[in-house]
Protein backbone atom coordinates (compact mmCIF):
# COMPACT_ATOMS: atom_id res chain seq x y z
CA UNK A 1 0.00 0.00 0.00
CA UNK A 2 1.64 3.26 -1.14
CA UNK A 3 -1.43 5.50 -1.48
CA UNK A 4 -2.00 8.31 0.99
CA UNK A 5 -5.59 8.64 2.21
CA UNK A 6 -7.31 11.48 4.10
CA UNK A 7 -10.93 11.28 5.25
CA UNK A 8 -13.17 13.75 7.07
CA UNK A 9 -16.80 14.48 8.00
CA UNK A 10 -19.02 16.48 5.63
CA UNK A 11 -19.38 19.49 7.92
CA UNK A 12 -18.20 20.50 11.40
CA UNK A 13 -20.04 23.21 13.37
CA UNK A 14 -18.87 24.40 16.81
CA UNK A 15 -20.29 27.13 19.04
CA UNK A 16 -22.54 28.10 21.94
CA UNK A 17 -26.11 26.76 21.82
CA UNK A 18 -25.79 25.12 18.38
CA UNK A 19 -28.00 22.23 19.55
CA UNK A 20 -30.91 24.67 19.29
CA UNK A 21 -30.14 25.05 15.57
CA UNK A 22 -30.08 21.30 14.82
CA UNK A 23 -33.24 21.50 12.70
CA UNK A 24 -31.76 24.21 10.46
CA UNK A 25 -28.58 22.23 9.88
CA UNK A 26 -30.18 18.83 9.19
CA UNK A 27 -33.30 19.68 7.17
CA UNK A 28 -31.37 19.18 3.93
CA UNK A 29 -31.00 15.48 4.86
CA UNK A 30 -34.71 14.64 4.98
CA UNK A 31 -37.84 14.78 7.14
CA UNK A 32 -37.56 12.05 9.77
CA UNK A 33 -34.79 11.49 12.33
CA UNK A 34 -34.01 8.66 14.73
CA UNK A 35 -32.51 10.43 17.76
CA UNK A 36 -30.34 8.26 20.03
CA UNK A 37 -29.33 9.33 23.55
CA UNK A 38 -29.05 7.79 27.00
CA UNK A 39 -31.38 8.62 29.88
CA UNK A 40 -29.17 11.39 31.32
CA UNK A 41 -28.39 13.04 27.98
CA UNK A 42 -32.09 13.38 27.09
CA UNK A 43 -32.33 15.91 29.91
CA UNK A 44 -29.05 17.66 29.07
CA UNK A 45 -29.35 18.13 25.31
CA UNK A 46 -31.35 15.55 23.34
CA UNK A 47 -34.76 16.99 24.24
CA UNK A 48 -33.52 20.35 22.89
CA UNK A 49 -32.44 18.58 19.69
CA UNK A 50 -35.94 17.11 19.28
CA UNK A 51 -37.54 20.53 19.94
CA UNK A 52 -35.33 22.09 17.27
CA UNK A 53 -36.22 19.35 14.77
CA UNK A 54 -39.95 19.80 15.41
CA UNK A 55 -39.60 23.60 15.14
CA UNK A 56 -38.16 23.02 11.64
CA UNK A 57 -41.10 20.77 10.74
CA UNK A 58 -39.18 17.51 11.04
CA UNK A 59 -40.29 14.30 12.76
CA UNK A 60 -38.18 12.83 15.59
CA UNK A 61 -38.28 9.23 16.83
CA UNK A 62 -36.65 8.81 20.24
CA UNK A 63 -34.40 5.83 20.99
CA UNK A 64 -32.78 5.31 24.39
CA UNK A 65 -29.20 4.05 24.45
CA UNK A 66 -28.64 1.53 27.25
CA UNK A 67 -24.91 2.06 27.82
CA UNK A 68 -22.79 -0.36 25.76
CA UNK A 69 -21.75 -0.04 22.10
CA UNK A 70 -22.36 -3.72 21.45
CA UNK A 71 -23.71 -5.62 18.45
CA UNK A 72 -26.90 -6.46 20.38
CA UNK A 73 -27.55 -2.83 21.32
CA UNK A 74 -26.89 -1.66 17.74
CA UNK A 75 -29.32 -4.26 16.38
CA UNK A 76 -31.97 -3.36 18.97
CA UNK A 77 -31.91 0.37 18.15
CA UNK A 78 -31.69 -0.22 14.37
CA UNK A 79 -34.82 -2.36 14.64
CA UNK A 80 -36.59 0.60 16.24
CA UNK A 81 -35.73 2.81 13.25
CA UNK A 82 -36.39 0.17 10.61
CA UNK A 83 -39.83 0.44 9.03
CA UNK A 84 -40.16 4.07 10.14
CA UNK A 85 -38.49 5.35 6.94
CA UNK A 86 -35.99 7.52 8.80
CA UNK A 87 -33.78 9.73 6.63
CA UNK A 88 -31.15 10.35 9.27
CA UNK A 89 -29.74 9.04 12.54
CA UNK A 90 -28.76 11.63 15.16
CA UNK A 91 -26.52 10.48 18.00
CA UNK A 92 -26.39 12.74 21.07
CA UNK A 93 -24.04 12.01 23.96
CA UNK A 94 -20.65 10.46 24.74
CA UNK A 95 -18.34 8.20 22.75
CA UNK A 96 -20.25 4.93 23.08
CA UNK A 97 -23.58 6.54 22.18
CA UNK A 98 -22.00 8.15 19.13
CA UNK A 99 -20.29 4.93 18.04
CA UNK A 100 -23.65 3.17 18.36
CA UNK A 101 -25.37 5.88 16.30
CA UNK A 102 -22.81 5.50 13.50
CA UNK A 103 -23.28 1.73 13.45
CA UNK A 104 -27.10 2.05 13.52
CA UNK A 105 -26.97 4.52 10.64
CA UNK A 106 -24.89 2.09 8.61
CA UNK A 107 -27.73 -0.43 8.92
CA UNK A 108 -30.42 2.16 8.10
CA UNK A 109 -28.52 3.93 5.25
CA UNK A 110 -29.46 7.49 6.16
CA UNK A 111 -27.51 10.67 6.87
CA UNK A 112 -25.41 10.50 10.04
CA UNK A 113 -25.45 13.44 12.46
CA UNK A 114 -23.27 13.43 15.56
CA UNK A 115 -23.79 15.75 18.55
CA UNK A 116 -21.24 15.14 21.34
CA UNK A 117 -22.18 16.37 24.82
CA UNK A 118 -18.62 16.08 26.13
CA UNK A 119 -15.20 16.62 24.58
CA UNK A 120 -14.04 13.34 26.10
CA UNK A 121 -13.00 11.38 22.98
CA UNK A 122 -12.20 11.90 19.30
CA UNK A 123 -14.96 9.48 18.25
CA UNK A 124 -17.37 12.05 16.72
CA UNK A 125 -15.68 12.75 13.38
CA UNK A 126 -14.51 9.26 12.42
CA UNK A 127 -15.92 6.66 10.00
CA UNK A 128 -15.50 3.89 12.53
CA UNK A 129 -17.00 2.61 15.75
CA UNK A 130 -15.35 0.76 18.59
CA UNK A 131 -17.48 -2.30 19.30
CA UNK A 132 -17.56 -3.87 22.76
CA UNK A 133 -19.18 -6.99 24.17
CA UNK A 134 -22.34 -6.57 26.26
CA UNK A 135 -20.04 -6.77 29.30
CA UNK A 136 -17.75 -3.95 28.07
CA UNK A 137 -14.72 -5.86 26.71
CA UNK A 138 -13.19 -4.49 23.50
CA UNK A 139 -14.12 -6.67 20.51
CA UNK A 140 -13.29 -4.92 17.25
CA UNK A 141 -13.26 -1.75 15.17
CA UNK A 142 -16.18 -1.46 12.74
CA UNK A 143 -15.36 0.59 9.63
CA UNK A 144 -17.93 2.47 7.53
CA UNK A 145 -17.77 3.69 3.92
CA UNK A 146 -18.05 7.35 4.88
CA UNK A 147 -17.60 9.72 7.80
CA UNK A 148 -20.59 11.38 9.51
CA UNK A 149 -22.37 13.98 7.39
CA UNK A 150 -22.53 16.59 10.15
CA UNK A 151 -20.89 17.15 13.54
CA UNK A 152 -22.58 19.70 15.85
CA UNK A 153 -20.50 20.66 18.90
CA UNK A 154 -22.25 22.84 21.47
CA UNK A 155 -19.49 24.42 23.56
CA UNK A 156 -21.92 25.59 26.25
CA UNK A 157 -23.19 22.03 26.77
CA UNK A 158 -19.60 20.76 26.93
CA UNK A 159 -18.63 23.49 29.43
CA UNK A 160 -21.38 22.16 31.71
CA UNK A 161 -20.04 18.58 31.70
CA UNK A 162 -17.81 17.32 34.56
CA UNK A 163 -14.16 18.49 34.21
CA UNK A 164 -13.04 14.83 34.16
CA UNK A 165 -14.56 14.45 30.69
CA UNK A 166 -12.56 17.33 29.23
CA UNK A 167 -9.36 16.04 30.86
CA UNK A 168 -10.09 12.57 29.44
CA UNK A 169 -10.55 14.06 25.98
CA UNK A 170 -7.25 15.89 26.30
CA UNK A 171 -5.56 12.61 27.24
CA UNK A 172 -7.11 10.84 24.24
CA UNK A 173 -6.06 13.71 21.97
CA UNK A 174 -2.53 13.83 23.42
CA UNK A 175 -1.98 10.36 21.95
CA UNK A 176 -2.75 11.66 18.44
CA UNK A 177 0.64 13.10 17.51
CA UNK A 178 2.62 10.48 19.45
CA UNK A 179 0.86 7.67 17.54
CA UNK A 180 0.83 9.50 14.18
CA UNK A 181 4.60 10.11 14.48
CA UNK A 182 5.18 6.38 14.98
CA UNK A 183 2.94 5.43 12.04
CA UNK A 184 4.76 7.87 9.74
CA UNK A 185 8.13 6.44 10.78
CA UNK A 186 6.89 2.86 10.27
CA UNK A 187 5.15 3.69 6.96
CA UNK A 188 2.20 1.80 8.42
CA UNK A 189 -1.46 1.99 7.38
CA UNK A 190 -3.83 4.38 9.11
CA UNK A 191 -7.46 3.77 10.09
CA UNK A 192 -8.36 5.45 6.77
CA UNK A 193 -6.67 2.57 4.94
CA UNK A 194 -3.57 4.25 3.50
CA UNK A 195 -0.41 6.09 4.46
CA UNK A 196 -0.63 9.35 6.46
CA UNK A 197 -0.98 12.54 4.43
CA UNK A 198 0.92 15.77 5.09
CA UNK A 199 -2.43 17.24 6.15
CA UNK A 200 -2.92 14.55 8.81
CA UNK A 201 0.64 15.06 10.07
CA UNK A 202 0.13 18.84 10.34
CA UNK A 203 -3.24 18.41 12.08
CA UNK A 204 -1.83 15.89 14.59
CA UNK A 205 1.06 18.23 15.43
CA UNK A 206 -1.30 21.21 15.83
CA UNK A 207 -3.51 19.09 18.08
CA UNK A 208 -0.70 18.48 20.58
CA UNK A 209 0.56 22.07 20.36
CA UNK A 210 -2.95 23.40 21.14
CA UNK A 211 -3.34 21.08 24.13
CA UNK A 212 -0.01 22.04 25.68
CA UNK A 213 -0.80 25.76 25.09
CA UNK A 214 -4.41 25.86 26.31
CA UNK A 215 -5.23 22.56 28.05
CA UNK A 216 -4.81 23.75 31.62
CA UNK A 217 -6.78 26.98 31.01
CA UNK A 218 -9.56 24.99 29.38
CA UNK A 219 -9.63 22.56 32.33
CA UNK A 220 -10.01 25.47 34.75
CA UNK A 221 -12.74 26.96 32.53
CA UNK A 222 -14.96 23.88 32.78
CA UNK A 223 -14.54 23.87 36.56
CA UNK A 224 -16.45 27.18 36.44
CA UNK A 225 -18.69 26.00 33.58
CA UNK A 226 -17.68 28.93 31.37
CA UNK A 227 -16.88 29.01 27.66
CA UNK A 228 -13.52 30.73 27.09
CA UNK A 229 -11.31 31.04 23.99
CA UNK A 230 -8.99 28.45 25.59
CA UNK A 231 -11.90 26.02 26.02
CA UNK A 232 -13.07 26.62 22.43
CA UNK A 233 -9.55 25.81 21.21
CA UNK A 234 -9.27 22.63 23.29
CA UNK A 235 -12.75 21.39 22.33
CA UNK A 236 -11.71 21.72 18.69
CA UNK A 237 -8.41 19.95 19.39
CA UNK A 238 -10.10 17.11 21.32
CA UNK A 239 -12.83 16.62 18.74
CA UNK A 240 -11.84 17.78 15.25
CA UNK A 241 -8.03 17.85 15.25
CA UNK A 242 -7.67 14.61 17.19
CA UNK A 243 -10.45 12.95 15.18
CA UNK A 244 -8.90 13.81 11.82
CA UNK A 245 -5.40 13.21 13.17
CA UNK A 246 -5.99 9.73 14.56
CA UNK A 247 -8.06 8.48 11.63
CA UNK A 248 -5.85 9.73 8.80
CA UNK A 249 -2.62 9.79 10.84
CA UNK A 250 -2.91 6.37 12.46
CA UNK A 251 -3.01 4.61 15.83
CA UNK A 252 -0.10 2.79 17.47
CA UNK A 253 0.86 1.75 21.00
CA UNK A 254 -1.24 3.98 23.27
CA UNK A 255 -4.61 2.73 22.01
CA UNK A 256 -3.41 -0.88 21.81
CA UNK A 257 -2.53 -0.70 25.52
CA UNK A 258 -5.99 0.76 26.22
CA UNK A 259 -7.58 -2.18 24.39
CA UNK A 260 -5.39 -4.58 26.34
CA UNK A 261 -6.74 -3.21 29.64
CA UNK A 262 -10.27 -4.29 28.70
CA UNK A 263 -9.36 -7.98 29.34
CA UNK A 264 -9.12 -7.30 33.08
CA UNK A 265 -11.96 -7.33 35.58
CA UNK A 266 -12.41 -4.80 38.35
CA UNK A 267 -12.28 -1.07 39.04
CA UNK A 268 -10.29 -0.18 35.91
CA UNK A 269 -13.58 -0.48 33.98
CA UNK A 270 -14.90 2.55 35.85
CA UNK A 271 -12.17 4.72 34.30
CA UNK A 272 -12.80 6.69 31.11
CA UNK A 273 -11.32 5.84 27.72
CA UNK A 274 -8.99 8.85 27.99
CA UNK A 275 -7.75 7.97 31.47
CA UNK A 276 -6.61 4.57 30.19
CA UNK A 277 -5.13 6.11 27.01
CA UNK A 278 -3.11 8.54 29.20
CA UNK A 279 -1.28 5.64 30.80
CA UNK A 280 -1.07 3.87 27.43
CA UNK A 281 0.68 6.93 26.00
CA UNK A 282 3.33 6.79 28.70
CA UNK A 283 3.81 3.08 27.93
CA UNK A 284 4.32 3.86 24.23
CA UNK A 285 6.90 6.55 25.09
CA UNK A 286 8.72 4.00 27.25
CA UNK A 287 8.60 1.43 24.44
CA UNK A 288 10.08 4.01 22.05
CA UNK A 289 12.99 4.72 24.41
CA UNK A 290 12.12 8.40 24.56
CA UNK A 291 14.24 10.55 26.87
CA UNK A 292 13.26 10.94 30.52
CA UNK A 293 12.84 14.70 29.96
CA UNK A 294 10.28 14.06 27.20
CA UNK A 295 8.37 11.46 29.23
CA UNK A 296 8.32 13.72 32.30
CA UNK A 297 6.81 16.54 30.23
CA UNK A 298 3.75 14.34 29.65
CA UNK A 299 3.66 13.06 33.25
CA UNK A 300 3.71 16.63 34.57
CA UNK A 301 0.94 17.73 32.19
CA UNK A 302 -1.26 14.73 33.05
CA UNK A 303 -0.83 15.30 36.80
CA UNK A 304 -1.97 18.93 36.42
CA UNK A 305 -5.11 17.60 34.72
CA UNK A 306 -5.69 15.04 37.50
CA UNK A 307 -5.08 12.19 35.06
CA UNK A 308 -3.62 8.79 36.03
CA UNK A 309 0.09 8.17 35.51
CA UNK A 310 0.78 5.05 37.62
CA UNK A 311 -0.64 1.54 37.82
CA UNK A 312 -2.13 2.43 41.19
CA UNK A 313 -3.85 5.45 39.59
CA UNK A 314 -5.56 3.15 37.06
CA UNK A 315 -6.66 0.74 39.83
CA UNK A 316 -4.01 -1.86 38.99
CA UNK A 317 -1.57 -1.19 41.83
CA UNK A 318 -1.63 -4.73 43.23
CA UNK A 319 -2.30 -6.56 39.95
CA UNK A 320 -0.25 -9.77 39.61
CA UNK A 321 2.44 -9.77 36.94
CA UNK A 322 0.64 -12.57 35.06
CA UNK A 323 -2.48 -10.40 34.73
CA UNK A 324 -0.44 -7.50 33.37
CA UNK A 325 1.07 -9.99 30.92
CA UNK A 326 -2.48 -10.78 29.73
CA UNK A 327 -2.90 -7.04 29.03
CA UNK A 328 0.37 -7.07 27.08
CA UNK A 329 -0.71 -10.15 25.12
CA UNK A 330 -4.03 -8.54 24.17
CA UNK A 331 -2.23 -5.31 23.17
CA UNK A 332 0.05 -7.24 20.79
CA UNK A 333 -2.37 -9.75 19.30
CA UNK A 334 -2.52 -9.99 15.52
CA UNK A 335 -4.14 -6.93 13.94
CA UNK A 336 -3.61 -4.67 16.97
CA UNK A 337 -2.27 -1.16 16.35
CA UNK A 338 0.82 -1.81 18.52
CA UNK A 339 2.26 -3.36 15.34
CA UNK A 340 2.18 0.11 13.73
CA UNK A 341 5.22 1.03 15.81
CA UNK A 342 8.41 1.22 13.70
CA UNK A 343 9.95 -1.83 15.40
CA UNK A 344 8.84 -5.34 16.35
CA UNK A 345 6.82 -5.42 19.56
CA UNK A 346 6.23 -8.51 21.72
CA UNK A 347 4.03 -9.02 24.78
CA UNK A 348 7.20 -9.19 26.90
CA UNK A 349 8.27 -5.77 25.55
CA UNK A 350 4.91 -4.27 26.42
CA UNK A 351 4.90 -5.75 29.92
CA UNK A 352 8.36 -4.26 30.57
CA UNK A 353 7.17 -0.88 29.23
CA UNK A 354 4.05 -0.94 31.46
CA UNK A 355 6.24 -1.51 34.53
CA UNK A 356 8.78 1.09 33.34
CA UNK A 357 6.09 3.75 32.75
CA UNK A 358 4.75 3.10 36.25
CA UNK A 359 8.24 3.43 37.73
CA UNK A 360 9.05 6.66 35.81
CA UNK A 361 5.83 8.22 37.13
CA UNK A 362 6.48 7.08 40.71
CA UNK A 363 9.99 8.55 40.52
CA UNK A 364 8.61 11.85 39.17
CA UNK A 365 5.98 12.02 41.93
CA UNK A 366 8.73 11.48 44.53
CA UNK A 367 10.93 14.11 42.91
CA UNK A 368 8.07 16.63 43.06
CA UNK A 369 7.25 15.74 46.67
CA UNK A 370 3.84 14.30 45.77
CA UNK A 371 4.55 10.95 47.48
CA UNK A 372 7.09 9.76 50.07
Amino acid sequence: MSEKIFVSPGKYVQGKNVVDKTGEYVKAFGNKALVIADELVWKIAADRVVQSLEKSGLTAIKAEFKGEASKNEISRIAEQGRGQQVDMVIGVGGGKTLDTAKAVNELLSGACVIIPTTASTDAPTSALSVIYSDEGAFETYSFFPKNPDLILVDTKVIAGAPPLFLASGIADAMATWIECRAVIEARAKTMAGGLPTLAAEAIAKKCEETLFDYGLQAYESVKRKVVTPALEAVIEANTLLSGLGFESGGLAGAHAIHNGFTVLEGDIHHLTHGQKVAFGTLVQLALEQRSLAEIERYIDFYLKLDLPVTLEDIKLGDTPREDLYRVAEAATKEGETAHNLPFRVTAEDVLDAILAADQYSLAYKRKMGLID
